[in-house]
C-alpha cells in the first residue's frame, strides 16, 4: 500500500497484531495509563468486532516484520454537508523509539488517501489537548483546528 516496497509499509492488521497494536497504545505517557498490556482479552473480542465491520479499517505500519506504527480508519455516513462520507482518524501511534522517521507521515497521508478513495469528503481527527507536538505535526500535513472536541468519559461517576 505504499510506494516504496523495501520501506516501511501499511497493512491492514491482523489479530496476530494485537499485542503489539496495544504496546504501541500504551506506548506514552497518557496511553499507559489507560491500557493494559498484560491482558489483552478485551482488545482481542474488540479487534474481531472492528475487523468485522467494512466501515473500519485497523492498519498497521509494518517495517520487515515490526509493526512500528498504527491506526484506525472509520468512514462514517451522514446527513449533514449534503449528506457527505467523513473519515475518521483514530489512535496513531508510531514506537517512540521510531518517531522522527517521517514513519507518522506516511500512516496519514496513506489515511488521507485511502478516505479519498472509499468516497469520503472530510477526515478529522481529535489529538488530546496536552499532545502539542501532535497538533503541530497534523497542523503541517494540512490539519486545521475548526472545532472544540468534548468528551464524557462513562467509565466515571
Amino acid at each position: 500500500m505504499t510506494e516504496d516496497p523495501a520501506g516501511p509499509r501499511v497493512r491492514r492488521a491482523t489479530r496476530q497484531d494485537v499485542p503489539a497494536i496495544v504496546a504501541l497504545l500504551a506506548d506514552d505517557p497518557l496511553g499507559a495509563a489507560r491500557e493494559d498490556t498484560g491482558d489483552l482479552t478485551a482488545y482481542l473480542d474488540a479487534f474481531e468486532r472492528v475487523d468485522a465491520d467494512p466501515a473500519h479499517e485497523l492498519v498497521v505500519l509494518d517495517d520487515r516484520g515490526e509493526v512500528v506504527g498504527t491506526l484506525q480508519l472509520t468512514l462514517l455516513p451522514g446527513l449533514s454537508r449534503r449528506a457527505a462520507l467523513r473519515a475518521q482518524v483514530e489512535a496513531v501511534r508510531v514506537a517512540s523509539s521510531r518517531r522522527g522517521q517521517a514513519l507518522g507521515e506516511l500512516l496519514l497521508r496513506w489515511a488521507v488517501e485511502r478516505a479519498r478513495e472509499r468516497g469520503a469528503v472530510l477526515v478529522q481527527l481529535t489529538t488530546d489537548a496536552s499532545r502539542d507536538d501532535a497538533h503541530r505535526f497534523y497542523e503541517r500535513l494540512g490539519f486545521a483546528a475548526t472545532h472544540v472536541g468534548m468528551k464524557l468519559d462513562l467509565m466515571r461517576d
